[in-house]
């Protein structure tokens, strides 16, 4: 097949979609990527692609096509101008190219917008257009503060209910999403097929033991509102007298410059903020915890995701202890993987933290954690089925 992708994030930003097309060109297709120019998540263009440079890419088989893109800085207008600079250049793309595609395969997240380019390329040429939602909107500007029902968050419903319906096909990372895209989007459910997300081969390999005397509680991932940091800060300081605990962020993101000055204010020495990472270098911190943490905000939509930390929390066999509702709490419960408890319960994580330590070597929450991760998120499995989802677009032009 001839792959066209439409996202507004790949590498070197980081996102597991380049494992996805990387994967998708070893089984022998073509892919061609159109994304931004990097800049996420502190909103600085990355170093080697100021100014018109790097625009075109070859990488592990994929061909890497950057759009114009303002970088998202900070605030709300620079987010906004990031958002509609890439929608807008890739949709120009989309519109004027005469390159030719088998399928389109846009990888939503956040914002909906991305996928513009994908559906005006799919019109142009006649070719359908397979769109795998991560993220649900206008839920996740709700997540953010927009008001429901607000001016904001009724345009952006309309755009996104547009967006998703000009789809041929919607892969869902979560089982949640279908009775959101179904009521709020009127997307017909035989237009939605589940598809979860899996972790990266290095998550999956062998970690290598990190001698350490503490207990290290590790949170790896982006820090925003939605992630609800603010429910670890509280459980550390309820247990801020257990000096053997360290709790690791690793991470960046809007919320994180405010995490650090409530962890300061709160005089939590505990805590340990050691900024983004570059993937290769995350099976080390995996590598040091003994348990990682997932916080959600309680939020009824937000509750319908299964964030990705998941599966790869789960792939390098680690208990996982959650604050939150919906579809993580049901999966760890499922797994007897860890403790979940409500989203923003810091006391309910303080205690689920004392009775890891208690029971942490006499249940197997790692080792069921990667057993679980086996049977429901492996790689291979995932990888088919987005191959089978893309040959079916095709129909008969699916050519390899």
């Amino acid at each position: 097949m001839r792959i066209l992708v439409v996202c507004q994030h790949y590498w070197p930003e980081p996102y597991r979609l380049p494992d996805i097309c990387e994967e998708l060109a070893r089984r022998g297709h073509t892919v061609k990527v159109i994304t931004d120019v990097p800049n996420y998540p502190m909103g600085v263009t990355y170093p080697g692609y100021e100014k018109g440079k790097q625009r075109e890419q070859p990488r592990n088989g994929v061909s890497i096509h950057r759009c114009f893109t303002i970088p998202r800085k900070r605030g709300a207008i620079f987010r906004f101008l990031n958002y509609y600079s890439y929608a807008i250049s890739s949709t120009l793309w989309a519109k004027c190219t005469d390159e030719e595609y088998d399928v389109v395969f846009t990888n939503q997240t956040s914002p909906v917008m991305m996928s513009c380019a994908a559906i005006a390329y799919g019109r142009k040429h006649r070719k359908k257009v397979v769109m795998y939602v991560q993220d649900l909107w206008p839920a996740c500007l709700q997540a953010g503060g927009i008001k429901k029902g607000s001016l904001i968050d009724r345009i952006f419903h309309w755009i996104s209910g547009r967006i998703y319906r000009s789809a041929d096909q919607l892969l869902i990372s979560s089982k949640g999403f279908q009775s959101y895209l179904e009521k709020e989007h009127r997307v017909h459910s035989d237009r939605i097929v589940y598809m979860p997300q899996y972790a990266e081969d290095l998550f999956t390999q062998k970690l290598e033991t990190v001698e350490h005397q503490d207990v290290n509680l590790v949170f790896a991932g982006n820090v925003g509102v939605a992630q609800n940091v603010d429910t670890i800060l509280m459980a550390a300081e309820a247990l801020k007298e257990e000096q053997r605990i360290k709790w690791h962020i690793v991470g960046d993101g809007v919320d994180l410059e405010r995490c650090k000055e409530m962890a300061k204010t709160k005089g939590l020495n505990c805590i340990i903020f050691h900024g983004r990472k570059p993937l290769e270098e995350m099976p080390y911190y995996y590598a040091m915890a003994d348990a990682m943490l997932l916080t959600l905000v309680d939020d009824p939509d937000i509750s319908r995701t299964l964030p990705g930390k998941v599966q790869t929390y789960m792939a390098a066999g680690k208990p996982i202890l959650c604050a939150a509702n919906g579809e993580v709490q049901d999966v760890i419960h499922e797994a007897n993987c860890g403790y979940a408890v409500k989203a923003g319960d810091w006391q309910g994580m303080a205690e689920s933290v004392k009775r890891f330590l208690e029971q942490r070597d006499s249940v197997p929450f790692g080792e069921n954690a990667r057993k679980y991760y086996e049977s429901h998120f492996a790689k291979g499995r995932m990888i088919d089925k987005l191959e089978h989802e893309l040959e079916a677009a095709c129909g008969d032009l699916a050519t390899v």
